[in-house]
């Protein structure tokens, strides 16, 4: 190991790095997050990656419309719970007059789109139409065929289930450019100018919500169910989109540096810093490679080490910030 080096880079990014521990919950929300995060892909903050493919971001986004409208149409819906955002608003209004979910869903979002287009651009408007479009689609259709809730007499189980699901649909909506429309526009509005945590928003905006719902319930107990659903969805919406921008720092020390770089920067297109290092116990200069790079990548990496130097020394940390070209912009943090 090398016991003092200088930095000779060129990929002009700037790091803060440390470890960081994973908090544990309950094991459904802890089993369902890390399920779907071994699915996900990098997301930017304020930006999310446009792939290649339009029509695999449609689809994936389709995926995750299902996946929250059944979350939330199953297991709260049956059970007179109520959730944040404009499903919850919808859900208080189809309480209180019966107008089904998918209907108000629809109005409520069109008018934020208006408000959101000009400000989230173009791309941003028209998934948010189609994401609305679908959604309310969806809550009409499991709306008419689950009546009846799917855990009977439990609505605990029924708040945290509900919670996991449509959070982790979220999670998968947005990180393909989709969103779920209604306080979504709001909260990507601020995540646009701001580094705030999703969850920290939904869940300022949805305590609002959520506690108009007793005028409508007057039920203490179904109120404190319906925040439960809120923090739980809070918790899992954070983790799942902190998997999506998940970026690892990686230390090699090999023989073969060169031919590791140059398979990195032109395979894996990330870049490569060379560090300039003296080992004490070799008592021989090294040339060290540190590399930055999203989840998506980490694995084609360690291929090219493994093929190029399979006795190669590797060390991997979580990254707990990466600020600059190809990653997160510098943003004022509030």
């Amino acid at each position: 190991m090398p016991s003092a080096f200088h930095v000779q880079g060129f990929n002009g990014s700037t790091v803060q790095c440390s470890m960081f521990r994973e908090e544990l919950l309950f094991i459904i929300i802890s089993y369902l997050c890390a399920t779907k995060n071994n699915r996900v892909t990098t997301m930017k903050t304020d930006k999310l990656i446009q792939l290649k493919n339009p029509v695999k971001n449609y689809f994936l986004m389709l995926i995750g419309l299902v996946i929250y409208t059944f979350g939330y149409s199953a297991f709260m819906l049956p059970n007179k719970l109520t959730g944040g955002g404009i499903a919850g608003l919808s859900t208080i209004l189809y309480y209180g007059t019966s107008c089904p979910v998918g209907i108000s869903n629809f109005v409520l979002n069109a008018i934020l789109i208006l408000i959101g287009a000009k400000t989230l651009g173009k791309r941003f408007a028209i998934n948010t139409i189609f994401c609305t479009a679908i959604s309310s689609a969806l809550f009409g259709l499991f709306q008419s065929i689950i009546t009846e809730p799917l855990i009977a007499n439990d609505l605990l189980s029924n708040a945290v289930l509900g919670a996991a699901i449509s959070a982790i649909g979220v999670g998968l909506t947005i990180s393909y450019g989709g969103n779920t429309g209604g306080t979504d526009i709001i909260i990507l509005m601020i995540l646009k100018y701001k580094n705030i945590p999703y969850g920290r928003i939904s869940m300022y905006i949805n305590v609002l919500i959520i506690g108009s719902s007793y005028f409508i319930v007057h039920d203490i107990q179904t109120l404190i169910y319906c925040y439960i659903y809120m923090f739980s969805y809070s918790y899992v919406s954070d983790m799942v989109m902190d998997g999506y921008r998940k970026t690892f720092q990686i230390i090699i020390f090999t023989n073969k540096p060169k031919e590791i770089a140059d398979r990195i920067t032109n395979e894996v297109h990330r870049g490569v810093t060379v560090l300039k290092a003296y080992g004490w116990y070799s008592k021989e200069d090294k040339d060290v490679l540190m590399v930055l790079a999203h989840r998506t990548d980490k694995q084609d990496i360690m291929q090219v080490i493994n093929q190029e130097d399979p006795d190669a020394f590797i060390s991997i940390d979580k990254v707990q910030g990466v600020f600059g070209k190809n990653f997160d912009e510098l943003k004022r943090e509030v």
